[in-house]
């Protein structure tokens, strides 16, 4: 099953794009990568003998690679032609998603790499520069001695 996905993967790419790379995953699935369109293709085998498990996804800034978006399962004997229709639709459906996650979240106002708006009017909080240990953990910490020391007193007491 290896070799006739590499085969499948390496076939698909050329249908697909004109530049991509194509390498092993290293679950023994194949990974089909489009920077130019910033998308990727994996090929994996699924339940099925006969069947691949193809998901599509976005390529992030940076080179990494986002979850994938959406999968479905192809019959590997379909041939070439129905495996590039399934990840032409895949592929749509993350760019779809890629776009309406950009529509969702307003240029101005987001954190940088947050994915979330920031609220009107509230100001980001600064972190201290040093560790603290707050109260409550103090009162744990008290807690847990005084247990230990009531143990030792007790057994002090009573086989002493």
């Amino acid at each position: 099953m290896g070799a006739q996905l590499r085969d499948t993967a390496t076939e698909l790419a050329g249908v697909l794009w004109r530049e991509h790379t194509v390498y092993r995953e290293r679950s023994g699935g194949m990974v089909i990568r489009g920077e130019h369109v910033r998308r990727w293709i994996s090929l994996a085998p699924a339940g099925g003998r006969d069947e691949i498990l193809v998901r599509a996804g976005r390529i992030l800034d940076g080179g990494t690679t986002a979850p994938a978006r959406s999968e479905a399962v192809v019959p590997l004997s379909a041939g070439t032609a129905v495996l590039a229709a399934a990840c032409r639709r895949l592929l749509a459906d993350a760019a779809s998603d890629a776009a309406s996650d950009a529509e969702r979240v307003p240029r101005g106002g987001a954190a940088p790499g947050s994915g979330r708006a920031r609220r009107p009017g509230r100001t980001a909080r600064r972190k201290s520069g040093g560790r603290h240990t707050g109260f409550g953990s103090w009162v744990i910490v008290i807690c847990v001695v005084g247990v230990i020391g009531l143990y030792v007193y007790s057994n002090a007491t009573l086989h002493g």
